[in-house]
């Protein structure tokens, strides 16, 4: 692929495991089982986006060299989540000898959290079966999906948000190699955006620089349709001084002219929200409303009705704690 075309959470993917950013306690315990060249059944579990995947190929990488693609596979299970997946493509790869001097093959099972319970029961007898020649690692976002027989053969590896501080140096090596120029304040707003994401920090990145070479704030905020902090403080400062219809009218530019998603917009508040000084009872009262209308919306509810519903109870709620 012509490299002005290639996505560049592909192209600035980690090819080693001490390249990995953020994750220094998991890279560590890692490069001990390829220095003993021994490696158990293990489980990666954590958020998107901060090295999962990653990680389950580079250590491939490292135990098989050049090799590694023969002993090494990929699997999705969000994309065949049943039995068959396990007793057909899982086994019938587990089963056959590693190529090579390889002394055992690497199967990579990722959203592993997607699998059906009967699924997960014939995946973890495959895994008692063909330990010899197969070790399995498993990626979930959520390990209490994964049932207790599998979790307890598997060494557990539980993945961090990534600190802002990683995010950035992540974002200047980047920019640096396709000669950008960042602002802080843009460095900011990735870091704001990603909480913690690798992936979408670089999405944005990557979406900011087909614009123009110089990032700002304002780009990296269009770009990935999310409302900047300060559109979010006076969103709520305005509910909150009891303004329903000011508040209700920047909802609805904030909605329908700028496009942000109705979660995303929920989302920001309640991160706002938390870190912001007010009173506790008015706080906690601001944050069961926010529940409410995300569980409403992930339900199916309408969204426009749904968010000014969720206005109203903001002044609502300001209007009895005065």
């Amino acid at each position: 692929m012509d490299e002005t075309h290639t996505i560049w959470i592909e192209k600035y993917r980690p090819a080693r495991l001490v390249d990995i950013v953020g994750q220094d306690e998991i890279v560590e315990r890692l490069s001990s089982y390829v220095k003993s060249g021994n490696l158990p059944h293990l489980l990666f579990t954590g958020s998107a986006g901060v090295g999962k995947t990653t990680a389950a190929v580079t250590l491939a990488h490292e135990f098989f060299g050049e090799s590694w693609r023969m002993n090494f596979r990929e699997l999705n299970a969000s994309d065949e989540r049943g039995i068959d997946v396990v007793r057909n493509q899982i086994k019938e790869f587990a089963r056959t000898r590693p190529a090579g001097e390889a002394a055992f093959k690497i199967l990579f099972l990722d959203e592993a959290d997607a699998l059906t319970t009967d699924a997960q029961a014939a995946l973890r007898r495959t895994m008692e079966s063909y330990a010899k020649t197969c070790r399995f690692i498993l990626s979930c976002n959520y390990s209490s999906k994964i049932i207790d027989p599998i979790q307890s053969r598997c060494a557990i590896y539980r993945f961090r948000p990534l600190a802002p501080q990683a995010v950035k140096e992540e974002i200047a090596r980047i920019a640096a190699k396709e000669d950008l120029t960042v602002t802080p304040d843009a460095m900011e707003a990735m870091v704001y955006i990603a909480q913690g994401d690798m992936r979408k920090a670089i999405n944005a990145l990557q979406g900011a620089a087909i614009i123009s070479p110089t990032i700002e704030a304002q780009m990296v905020y269009a770009i990935t349709s999310n409302a900047r902090p300060d559109e979010i403080e006076d969103l709520l400062k305005l509910a909150l001084a009891g303004d329903f219809d000011g508040a209700e009218s920047l909802l609805a530019h904030l909605l329908h002219e700028r496009g942000i998603a109705p979660n995303e917009l929920i989302n920001q508040c309640y991160r706002a929200i938390v870190k912001r000084g007010m009173n506790r009872a008015l706080k906690v009262e601001l944050i069961d409303a926010l529940g409410e209308t995300d569980f409403r919306l992930s339900e199916g509810a309408g969204s426009d009705i749904q968010m000014e519903a969720l206005i109203a109870r903001f002044v609502l709620a300001s209007t009895k704690k005065r």
